[in-house]
């Protein structure tokens, strides 16, 4: 698959990229994309909630009313749950939500999703930039070149670049990342993927093994 390589001004540089057919153009295998995404949102999760149990309200220990005779049902704590102020019965205790996902399982997940961008026709390659300072504007200004300010855009970066992370870190609807960080989440999240030419090699060596 071939892609036009545009500058930061959004015009045609006269060169094409060479999308690899084994990244962006398999059959998309939706399972994969599921378990992949539901793993993301699920370390994303910090399982600290806890509620208090009866063991752990603080309360008389005294039996708070006679066992026989008073027409209702026996009770033996204030601290049950059943009471006002109350200890929570079956309530959430701390525990970790992730779990473990094959590494070629997450690699077919990511290529799935890029697949689904080929075909979506939401893929930009743009030549290699930089910015000689952090500033916002700079970057606003290529957003709206690619056509991208009121989008959502996820652009994939070959090796880390402070200056240009930093002028997007403000945008909520924009985020940077490089060929490495890359995940299925955040493809699929994204209407637009934009591609420095630089990462096509990182990313179709990472994901093509």
């Amino acid at each position: 698959m071939k892609v036009a390589v545009v500058d930061i001004n959004g015009k045609e540089t006269g060169r094409k990229a060479d999308l690899s057919d084994a990244v962006f153009a398999i059959e998309p295998n939706n399972h994969a994309v599921y378990l992949d995404v539901k793993q993301y949102l699920a370390n994303q999760r910090q399982g600290t909630h806890k509620a208090k149990e009866r063991a752990e309200i603080a309360g008389s220990t005294r039996k708070i009313k006679k066992q026989k005779g008073t027409g209702t049902a026996r009770a033996g704590s204030i601290k049950s749950g059943i009471f006002k102020g109350g200890g929570r019965m079956f309530g959430p205790r701390p525990r970790n939500y992730s779990f473990k996902l094959n590494k070629g399982l997450k690699r077919l997940a990511r290529r799935s999703a890029l697949t689904m961008k080929a075909n979506d026709n939401a893929i930009t390659v743009v030549e290699n930039f930089e910015f000689e300072a952090p500033k916002t504007k700079d970057f606003m200004n290529v957003l709206k070149a690619l056509g991208l300010e009121n989008k959502k855009s996820l652009i994939v970066l070959g090796e880390s670049n402070n200056n240009v992370y930093l002028s997007s870190r403000n945008l909520k609807t924009s985020e940077v990342v490089t060929s490495s960080e890359l995940s299925t989440y955040k493809i699929l999240n994204a209407n637009n993927v934009v591609f420095l030419e630089g990462s096509l090699e990182g990313v179709e060596s990472n994901l093509s093994k």
